[in-house]
Parts: structure tokens; C-alpha cells; sequence
């Protein structure tokens, strides 16, 4: 019980005291499916106001009739209104680390009338206040201050603005539970349940900005395609349509500065003064990235921009075909690895964030293979890898526990979980690569449509992939995108070198699998004057025998060259001289 205070229209005047039982509230029953907000912004106070109107939609299983809406704490409500009337409403601060501040300011909206289960309401609101720079949250759990403002450099200032969304400030409304960075995953369950939620959401912003005179003109990003530049006026003023569809992968951000255009429709670049080197590094690193895109997943469509971060030392940020990364560097690597991944997102669009993420990071992948070759591809997985190991690793302890349970994990074609649909999907798509070959993969991507009745079927992707490669892969997609089974864990079990009459040297080789998730993996064995590498099938908690004939004397088995992420990697040399001594 706590006690708090309703607030209405400021005009009303009516203040009065409740106390009202937080455990009563079902903060995840509602959803908000639409958003239709006009937001001002004043960058010389650092201050936001916006106002609008969102539809909130009934995911519960029964009527309800008080919803929880949440914003940023350095913000306030103003005015919430249903059907043109002022509700009233409990307005407190809520605990959260969803936000950059560490907390929320939630309204506690009782509505009019009940909302059926699936039925929708229409809710006027209105709030303001100030976003400056605050690493509260980061810095609570103990990451020291100046990491902390290099990853949390969202904020409204005079000279730079730049705004992402929930997950980091809360600039628009939600309807969240609370998450607590100190409680191991909380925060990343309640953000992937929330996006599970919204990932058809639409949202439509129509962003303002009012400056002073004499301050340079600001270029302002949203959506690609759409910056505007302030006017030299009275008042300085800009205003562009913002919008985005699917909240699940893709998060409503905001930036303006005193940017440098240096587009080239459909690719929108944006520098700081000072970074100029960098911007050309990325503007060089265009033609052959989209050469690359082109090749793999078909032409680019959707605009792409890339806008310059004010710290040299920000961490990059992206949303949908939107990049947000410093320039201050020249790094050509980078940079076209950067283009890559948004040029895929604008050639091949997917509401399922396994493919539209996963085929991304994949085709950074790729294009390190092109450059380095197929280690410095695999280098670059290696990356990914540790992101869901230790995920995957409790996985594999509740399956051992738990037999045959398949809410253990995370199942790929369900999750919300970036750590999943980024790092383990590049795996996955990876390892396709590997078993069916590029031609065949290219033929599925290419005959991939997200549109209209084409992408419904959770075995869409599968069946593409089946056609092209003419090859049965129930079994994989059922152990790494239908169901989360874990990993694999590789080792060599049985060895047996042996010569025929005429001379000839064979070695017959068993590999395990100790893991729960079945994979295609390359070994290699080394001889005397050389190696030779090949690839064997092996299921889940099975083994598979095969035989190679070599050149030479064997000595070794190295199994698995990290194209297959595994859960232990010390068990993947076997020494055959041991044996034959």
C-alpha cells in the first residue's frame, strides 16, 4: 500500500489522496498498438512536450478497466482524456531500469468503461519535461561514469541532440512491468516481453524543433529519407514526419545537430564538423557494400542514413535502416561491415527478427569473408558467441533436469531476445550456409517475400531453404529455430587408422555429440605433408562414423573451426600419435 495522489487537468484543481494497492494493477494486460503523437522539442532547455493519442488494446484474458501508462521520470504528465473528457488519474514515480533515469513516471489511468478482452480504447494524452544525459541506471549497478555515459549518451542539449527509445528513455508512453538491472535478466525479460508485444505496433511522430537566432541551422533524423534543416527565422524551426512499424526490432529514435549532409539518395550521410575523414571512409564504403548487399539479397529499397554520434566513444546504435555510429575514426573495416548490415535490412525486410537481424549479421559475416577469408569470418562469429553462451548453457541444465521441456529456451522463431535473434540467428544462418552451399542459400533468400500471405508459415523459411537445397532440414530447424535445445558439444570418440594392401592410408573416425542440438561439423585431420578437412552429421546425444583417406600418417583431429558455436571448445583436439604409440 502506498500513498499517492490523483491528478487530473491542472485546470480542475483537484488534488486529492488515495491509497492504491500496486499488486491490483496488471501492468502487461494492456498493449499499446498505435501511436499518433505531435512532439515539440526546445534543445537550448533541453525540453520535450508532446501530445496526441495512442490505442491501447485488451491482451488479457477479461475486461479491465485501469491501464498504467509510463514516460521517462525526468517527465511529467499533463493531460489524459478518453472520448474528449478528462480522466482522472494517480500519477507516481515507478522503479525501473527501462529508462536511463532508473525510474518511470506512471499514470495510473482509471477509464470510463471496462475494455473487453481484444477490444481497443483511444486515449488523448499530454506530457512534458527535460532529457539531459543521465547514467543513473548504469551507474547504480556499478559500471564506472564514464563507460556509463559513453553507452547512455541519450539527451536534449543546445548542441547535440540525440534520443533513443524504450529500452533506453521512455520518451513515448509504455506499458511495462518493472525491470531491475541488478536482478540478472529482469530487465532484458520484461524488454523482450514488452516487444513481443509491440512488434506490430505502428507509431507516427511529428517531431518539431524550435531554436534561437543565431544558432548554425540543425539538420534533424528519424526515419530515413525524411531529414529536414531548420530555418533561419525569428525562430529557428523544423518539423519532419517520423514512423516506424513493428516495434519488436525496430525502436522510434531522434537525432539533430549541426550535421553535414553528404547524401546521395537513397544513402543519407551525416557528419559532424571535424569527422570528415571518417565521413568519406563511409561514403567510400558504399559502392561495394551495396555490390555485396545487391549479390546476396537483391537491391537495396528502403533509404538507408547514417548519422555521427558527438562522442568519439559512443557506443553505435541501430534501428531498422537508421545507423547511429561516431565518425571520429577513420576505420574502412567498420565502416563497410556497418553498410552491410543496414544495406540487408533495406534489400530484404522481415517481421520475423531471426531473419531480418540474423541474415544482417550474417552478411557481415560474409563480407569479412570476402575481404579476409573464411577465418576472419569466423573470427567475427566468435564475437557473437559469447552473447548466448552462458544462456544457453542454463538451457541445457533445465533440459537435463526436465526432459522433453520446450519452454526451457528460447525458440528462434518466437524470441525477442537480441542476444537470440542477432548472435545465435548469425550462427544459424551460418551454419545453413555451410551444409547446403551459397548458390542454394542465394536461391532461398532470393525467392523470400515478407509480404502479403508469403512469410505466415513458421516453415516458410525452412521449405525455401529445403527447395533449393534439395535436402531434408526437419531436424535442424526443429533443434535451432523452432525450439531452443541448447548447443552441441563436439568430441572425437573413437579413431582408427589403417592401411590397405596396396599402401593406401585411411582413418575411420567417430565423433559424439553430448549436446541436445544436432549439427553438421567440419573436422580436420592433420597428416605428415598436409591437412585435410570434411564435414559429418551428428544428431543430438548420437554418434556419427566416417571414413577419409589421407597422403599421409595422421596425428590429429581438431574438430569443429568455430563455424558451429558449441558449448565447450576444450574437448576438440584428439591426438592420434597417442593412440598408434
Amino acid at each position: 500500500m502506498r500513498v499517492v495522489i490523483i491528478r487530473a487537468l491542472a485546470g480542475l484543481g483537484l488534488l486529492c489522496s488515495l491509497t492504491v494497492p500496486a499488486a491490483a494493477i496488471d501492468r502487461e494486460a494492456f498493449t499499446i498498438s498505435k501511436y499518433d503523437l505531435e512532439v515539440r522539442l526546445e534543445p537550448g532547455q533541453q525540453r520535450i512536450g508532446a501530445r496526441g493519442k495512442i490505442t491501447v488494446r485488451n491482451d488479457s484474458g477479461q475486461a479491465q478497466k485501469v491501464v498504467a501508462l509510463q514516460i521517462s521520470s525526468s517527465l511529467s504528465w499533463r493531460a489524459i482524456r478518453v472520448g474528449g473528457k478528462t480522466v482522472q488519474f494517480v500519477s507516481q514515480p515507478f522503479l525501473s531500469d527501462i529508462d536511463h533515469t532508473g525510474a518511470l513516471s506512471e499514470a495510473i489511468v482509471t477509464l470510463p468503461v471496462e475494455v473487453k478482452a481484444k477490444d481497443s480504447m483511444e486515449i488523448e494524452i499530454g506530457y512534458e519535461g527535460v532529457i539531459p544525459l543521465d547514467a543513473t541506471r548504469l551507474m547504480r549497478v556499478g559500471v564506472p561514469e564514464g563507460i556509463a555515459r559513453h553507452t547512455s549518451w541519450d539527451q536534449i542539449s543546445p548542441s547535440f541532440t540525440a534520443v533513443r527509445g524504450a529500452g533506453y528513455v521512455a520518451w513515448y508512453p509504455i506499458i511495462t512491468e518493472s525491470a531491475d538491472f541488478s536482478e540478472g535478466n529482469s530487465l532484458f525479460e520484461v524488454v523482450d516481453r514488452w516487444k513481443s508485444r509491440v512488434a506490430g505496433s505502428e507509431f507516427k511522430a511529428r517531431v518539431e524543433m524550435v531554436g534561437t537566432i543565431g544558432e548554425a541551422p540543425r539538420v534533424m533524423v528519424c526515419t530515413p529519407g525524411r531529414e529536414v534543416t531548420s530555418e533561419t527565422s525569428r525562430a529557428q524551426q523544423a518539423s519532419t514526419e517520423c514512423s516506424w512499424m513493428g516495434l519488436g526490432t525496430i525502436t522510434p529514435v531522434f537525432a539533430m545537430a549541426n550535421y553535414q549532409d553528404q547524401s546521395k539518395p537513397p544513402f543519407y550521410l551525416f557528419s559532424l564538423p571535424g569527422h570528415e575523414a571518417g565521413a568519406s571512409t563511409y561514403a567510400n564504403a558504399l559502392d561495394p557494400a551495396t555490390k555485396f548487399v545487391s549479390g546476396w539479397f537483391g537491391a537495396p529499397r528502403a533509404p538507408v542514413a547514417i548519422a555521427d554520434l558527438a562522442d568519439p566513444n559512443s557506443a553505435p546504435f541501430e534501428s531498422g535502416t537508421l545507423l547511429m555510429a561516431s565518425m571520429a575514426v577513420e576505420d574502412s573495416k567498420l565502416a563497410g561491415i556497418n553498410l552491410v548490415h543496414e544495406l540487408v535490412h533495406s534489400a530484404l525486410p522481415s517481421s520475423r527478427p531471426w531473419v531480418y537481424e540474423g541474415l544482417a549479421h550474417f552478411a557481415e559475416a560474409m563480407y569479412r569473408q570476402q575481404q579476409g577469408g573464411r577465418q576472419a569470418a569466423l573470427d567475427f562469429l566468435g564475437l557473437h558467441r559469447a552473447a548466448f553462451l552462458d544462456s544457453e548453457k542454463d538451457v541445457a541444465v533445465l533440459l537435463q533436469k526436465n526432459a522433453g521441456d520446450k519452454s526451457a529456451g528460447q525458440p528462434l522463431a518466437a524470441t525477442f531476445d537480441e542476444t537470440y535473434y542477432r548472435s545465435k540467428a548469425a550462427y544459424v544462418w551460418w551454419m545453413l550456409y555451410d551444409m547446403v552451399g551459397e548458390d542454394a542459400l542465394k536461391q532461398a533468400i532470393g525467392k523470400y517475400r515478407a509480404a502479403g500471405d508469403n512469410d505466415k508459415d513458421p516453415k516458410y523459411v525452412e521449405r525455401l531453404i529445403e527447395a533449393a537445397a534439395k535436402r531434408d532440414l526437419g531436424w535442424f530447424f526443429d533443434d535451432w529455430v523452432y525450439q531452443d535445445r541448447g548447443l552441441p558439444d563436439f568430441r572425437v570418440e573413437a579413431v582408427h587408422p589403417w592401411k590397405t594392401e596396396k599402401g593406401a592410408q585411411f582413418v575411420t573416425v567417430t565423433l559424439e555429440n553430448l549436446g541436445s542440438a544436432g549439427a553438421e561439423v567440419p573436422f580436420t585431420i592433420l597428416f605428415d605433408g598436409g591437412e585435410i578437412t570434411t564435414r559429418i552429421e551428428v544428431r543430438a546425444k548420437s554418434t556419427a562414423t566416417t571414413r577419409v583417406e589421407l597422403r599421409g600418417t595422421p596425428s590429429e583431429i581438431r574438430v569443429n573451426d568455430g563455424g558451429v558455436p558449441e558449448s565447450d571448445l576444450t574437448n576438440n583436439v584428439f591426438q592420434i600419435g597417442a593412440l598408434q604409440n
